[in-house]
């Protein structure tokens, strides 16, 4: 696997709020641990919905954490050159289709029901590239360093859009394309993309690419039990060091890694010195679901 290269990727749609806090200061703490590299990525293939001075906003909230990325950021913007060529392998293959069906029309179903795997049904309409994911790799499986081994079926979560009608890139095949050019290997994340993963690796395998390790991090939740995001308005982080400070060790606390109180106040980098040395992602496991 080489020398440990992780990334944390937000969408600038909007400031980083605390749940934002900790999946930053997760995978910044084990790659910081384990003396790696720790890359920023900023996710916008979505550029209307990610404004330039929220990427601004990002950077002066993670440096009032202290959490210092490696290298240049890679923005997704200008990686669609990348992402096509994949695409086009994917085509070539058999792996990917287009597809010129709507949401609204397969609304009865849980899933995509594949009713373009063979033949467009609406060929003067716009349409989007979707993954073959009976065709793919399956089952797929993976050691999750929380949930342990993990076991899906891609097929049974349907074939996901790998381009959209609108001609804009999907995040399934970017974070999979981005994720191997930097030659990220270490994955620390949200659970709630946990069941995005077998579809990631179904891409992985059909590309040739390397298959990182993954670690799903417990999502925070607000006080009405819905994850903290953007859409339910979660505060955003502040940009001062000072107000930072309790927040971090807030941080610290929902990843169950029980700073001592004295910390509340202390210094960010006073904080970060003491979660690096005393990291232990362990303390987060607890069982697997699975698909298959």
């Amino acid at each position: 696997m080489g020398a440990y290269r992780g990334r944390f990727a937000p969408t600038p749609s909007g400031p980083l709020h605390f749940g934002s806090l900790v999946a930053a200061l997760a995978s910044f703490l084990d790659a910081r641990q384990a003396g790696g590299h720790w890359a920023l990525r900023i996710e916008d293939i979505d550029p209307p919905r990610c404004p330039p001075e929220n990427t601004d906003i990002i950077k002066q909230q993670l440096t009032a954490f202290g959490l210092g990325w490696d290298g240049p950021v890679l923005y997704q913007h200008h990686r669609y050159a990348a992402y096509q060529q994949a695409l086009d392998h994917l085509v070539n293959t058999n792996l990917a289709y287009p597809c010129s069906c709507s949401r609204r029309q397969w609304k009865a179903y849980d899933i995509y029901p594949g009713w373009c795997r063979h033949a467009i049904c609406e060929p003067d309409k716009p349409v989007a590239w979707r993954l073959r994911s009976d065709r793919g790799l399956r089952p797929v499986t993976w050691e999750d360093r929380r949930f342990g081994t993990c076991r899906f079926d891609p097929a049974k979560l349907g074939d996901t859009v790998l381009k959209r009608k609108d001609g804009l890139w999907a995040y399934q095949l970017a974070v999979v394309i981005d994720d191997a050019d930097q030659g990220i290997n270490q994955i620390v994340r949200g659970a709630d993309l946990l069941d995005n993963t077998p579809w990631q690796r179904q891409l992985q395998h059909a590309l040739g690419l390397p298959m990182p390790y993954y670690l799903h991090l417990p999502l925070i939740l607000g006080e009405d039990g819905q994850k903290l995001s953007k859409q339910n308005l979660a505060p955003a982080l502040p940009l001062n060091e000072h107000q930072a400070r309790p927040l971090l060790f807030q941080a610290l606390a929902a990843l169950k890694q029980y700073p001592p109180d004295e910390l509340i106040h202390a210094p960010v980098d006073e904080q970060l010195a003491w979660g690096i040395a005393h990291w232990s992602p362990e303390r987060l496991r607890c069982n697997a679901p699975t698909s298959a």
